[in-house]
């Protein structure tokens, strides 16, 4: 008699499905460890590069930006041993008082005017130095000298041009038969002699930067331009000046962030503010002029950073939508 060996499962019967094969239970995964050696390495490297730099950053900059609040809210005079806490009474005494249209009309006019002059000019500048022209390395020097600069040199050399008695412009305009205007004296022309300045140091930043975005435009698309029948003016606006959006996002920001914090032409060119008080300027003047309301100064402050702030936001939110990055 053949022994039959049950262990076997049987054979399948033609138009049954086949039963699925038994399979001993999974056993589970090993646990991957979350801290291995090398990434406890990696995170100590990060810690002995970045660690440093953060703590420079948390004493240098948010300790005295924590401060600076704190002390706006104080009335204190400089040099005093005591302060009171007012709340936010030098806020609503700025703004209620009748300097404050001015400033902000002086601050908003210098900023304007000086971003818009310096990036305008920057770029047609850029397009000159673009050609190839002979001793154009040598004009691009030229240009960008200016903006490494001291402002206090500045300053200094341009109070002397715009001199209406001893200057070197007077001088020029007597010579023709024409008065020299009272730059210093006047608030109006004192205004437009520290933008004039000012754009003027900042033109060869601009057009430095301007020229290298410039020169990493594609040669391929604008000769694919030139080929559909387009003229030089309308390689510009449609193909050259789109692809300069990022550079002109950069510059933008830059540059406004510069103009709203400049303070060394306007102290030396105009030392009492006569129609040049910026936001940055008559915080000084409250603390370190006449006044010494150190309390008061820092409240302006805070209102100057709050709208550095905003308007970092809404140019990073807003104007980046139209920013066309290669």
């Amino acid at each position: 008699m053949t022994r039959v060996d049950t262990t076997r499962s049987a054979a399948p019967v033609a138009g049954q499905p086949a039963s699925a094969p038994q399979t001993s239970e999974a056993s589970p995964l090993p646990r991957r460890r979350r801290w291995s050696a090398r990434s406890r390495r990696d995170a100590w490297i990060f810690l002995a590069f970045a660690l440093p730099n953060l703590v420079l950053i948390a004493i240098f900059t948010y300790r005295p930006l924590i401060a600076n609040i704190q002390y706006s809210t104080l009335d204190w005079t400089l040099g005093a041993d005591f302060a009171t806490a007012v709340g936010l009474q030098n806020y609503i005494t700025f703004f209620t008082s009748s300097d404050a249209p001015q400033v902000l009309g002086v601050t908003a006019i210098f900023t304007v005017f000086t971003v818009g002059g310096a990036m305008i000019l920057g770029m047609l500048i850029a397009l000159a130095l673009n050609q190839r022209l002979p001793g154009r390395t040598f004009v691009r020097s030229t240009i960008f000298a200016p903006y490494v600069l001291s402002g206090v040199g500045v300053g200094l050399v341009w109070l002397f041009i715009f001199d209406p008695v001893y200057g070197a412009l007077s001088w020029i305009l007597r010579g023709i038969g024409v008065a020299s205007p009272q730059w210093i004296n006047d608030p109006n022309l004192a205004l437009v002699m520290v933008i004039i300045v000012y754009v003027w140091k900042n033109l060869g930043y601009c057009a430095v930067v301007y020229l290298a975005g410039l020169q990493s435009i594609p040669r391929d698309v604008l000769e694919a331009a030139s080929l559909d029948g387009a003229g030089p003016v309308r390689r510009f606006l449609k193909v050259s000046l789109p692809l300069l959006s990022p550079t002109t996002f950069f510059l933008l920001i830059t540059s406004l962030l510069s103009s709203l914090q400049a303070f060394d032409i306007l102290r030396i060119m105009t030392p009492t503010g006569q129609g040049t008080n910026t936001l940055m300027f008559e915080a000084y003047l409250q603390a370190f002029g006449a006044y010494n309301r150190a309390g008061y100064s820092a409240a302006i402050s805070v209102v100057l950073f709050a709208l550095l702030l905003i308007m970092t936001v809404l140019q990073m939110r807003f104007v980046e939508w139209k920013v066309h990055y290669a």
